[in-house]
């Protein structure tokens, strides 16, 4: 019985989300994500893929090629781990106001477990709990 229960506190599936908003982000329809230039993931694409579904008008790419018409930057910190496969980790993203850069929102999410979530899942999980509405 306690091999038992090792094993299935070995390879649940334990994950966390925290998000913390400063204001509203339905006040910021134009998103522009910032792709991280040692992103081989294409984490940013996932993210613009994700808040498209969710209604915003999202596009991505480098700092040098941020559109002026835009409301919000979203920056995003990944990483990665290797136990027998690739996978996320853990993923940080900040929202802030453009051009002013005022932090609008952040978001976590952590699973250092075996049993993981694909990069869509862990971005759509992510994203629903930071755009939630209040």
């Amino acid at each position: 019985m306690l091999f038992v229960s090792l094993a299935y506190l070995a390879t649940a599936g334990c994950s966390s989300v925290s998000t913390r908003q400063v204001m509203p982000l339905e006040k910021f329809p134009r998103i522009y994500v910032e792709r991280r230039l040692n992103d081989n993931h294409y984490i940013d694409e996932v993210l613009v893929a994700e808040l498209r579904g969710l209604g915003f008008e999202a596009s991505s790419g480098p700092r040098t090629l941020l559109p002026p018409d835009i409301d919000a930057v979203m920056t995003y910190d990944a990483r990665w781990a290797w136990d027998f496969k690739t996978y996320l980790i853990e993923l940080n993203l900040e929202v802030h106001t453009y051009p002013a850069g005022k932090k609008l929102a952040e978001g976590r999410f952590y699973q250092p477990s075996l049993t993981t979530k694909a990069p869509p899942e862990v971005v759509r999980e992510l994203l629903k709990s930071l755009y939630k509405k209040k």
